[in-house]
């Protein structure tokens, strides 16, 4: 009983730990420099209602370093269950400039996909909207970015 116990509470201590020594990689190569997450939209919003909602302050959590804002306590659940499933790939950041040039760039939370319940962002300004772009060449640009983003966060 009294290894089991210490068993279960070592676990639970290199998952604490593993999850703290994240955290300055993640605020530092995450989409955060101002404010929130996803510009304080919510997260689960995108896949479970398939919208850009936006979050609020009252309804915030701290994930690893990572401040998200939600649009209820519910859906603020259902991340807090499933953080992974939720947030968004590479970071936050445009998923077409991490597959075409590797390059962290701003996104418009409104622009955005989810393919096989993973979130996509895009970038969506000056007359430039690079979702149709990715569009196009969806599953070359993947590949690339899923390989730059290992090399950026690691």
């Amino acid at each position: 009983m009294i290894k089991r116990f210490f068993l279960i509470w070592l676990a639970g201590l290199l998952w604490a730990v593993g999850s703290t020594a994240q955290e300055p990689i993640r605020k530092k190569q995450f989409n955060v420099i101002e404010g929130p997450a996803l510009q304080g939209y919510d997260p689960v919003g995108y896949s479970n209602q398939g919208k850009a909602i936006k979050g609020q302050r009252e309804f915030a959590l701290n994930h690893q370093g990572i401040t998200y804002y939600f649009a209820s306590a519910e859906n603020r659940l259902l991340f807090k269950n499933d953080p992974g499933k939720y947030e968004p790939e590479y970071g936050g950041w445009c998923a077409f400039a991490m597959g075409d040039t590797g390059e962290k760039v701003s996104i418009d939370p409104a622009t955005f996909k989810v393919v096989n319940g993973k979130l996509y962002l895009f970038y969506n300004k000056f007359f430039t909207n690079t979702l149709p772009s990715w569009n196009k060449r969806e599953p070359a640009l993947k590949a690339n970015a899923d390989n730059n983003w290992a090399k950026i966060f690691r």
